[in-house]
């Protein structure tokens, strides 16, 4: 997995066009305050039974450990297939997006997934401090 995350004052986006022929409809604008946004790859070794869990936890323990250090309570979760080569099968990607959601709700924090299977437009309005932008790869 491959993350690239953000303390953003700001993100916002709207669905603009469907990436997989089986997402459902939808049309979607949203935007939230003061959240850590996470630009997040799924790679197709990470669906394997000895590694998927690891990963997931690994990814939630980043993306909590980057929330506190602004204490943000809010994150945004959008798949991007484009931070590496063999990306996941959509209903893997989808799966870990979605788990990670659970286990943030329930730790606490408001989370918001992207429209999963659209490309969207977005804008983004970024801290400043180095740690306000974080790549990770797990």
């Amino acid at each position: 997995m491959r993350l690239l995350c953000f303390q953003a004052r700001r993100f916002w986006w709207k669905t603009f066009e469907k990436s997989l022929a089986e997402a459902p409809d939808r049309d979607v604008e949203a935007e939230v305050r003061d959240a850590v946004v996470a630009f997040i790859h799924v790679e197709e070794s990470d669906g394997a039974e000895d590694r998927i869990a690891s990963v997931r936890r690994h990814a939630l323990k980043h993306l909590k450990w980057l929330a506190n250090k602004r204490e943000l309570r809010t994150v945004v979760l959008h798949s991007f297939t484009h931070l590496g080569a063999a990306g996941a099968r959509p209903d893997i990607a989808r799966d870990t997006l979605e788990n990670l959601a659970e286990r943030l709700t329930h730790s606490g924090y408001a989370v918001s997934i992207t429209p999963f299977g659209y490309l969207n437009e977005w804008s983004i309005d970024v801290y400043g401090e180095s740690l306000a932008k974080v790549w990770k790869e797990i």
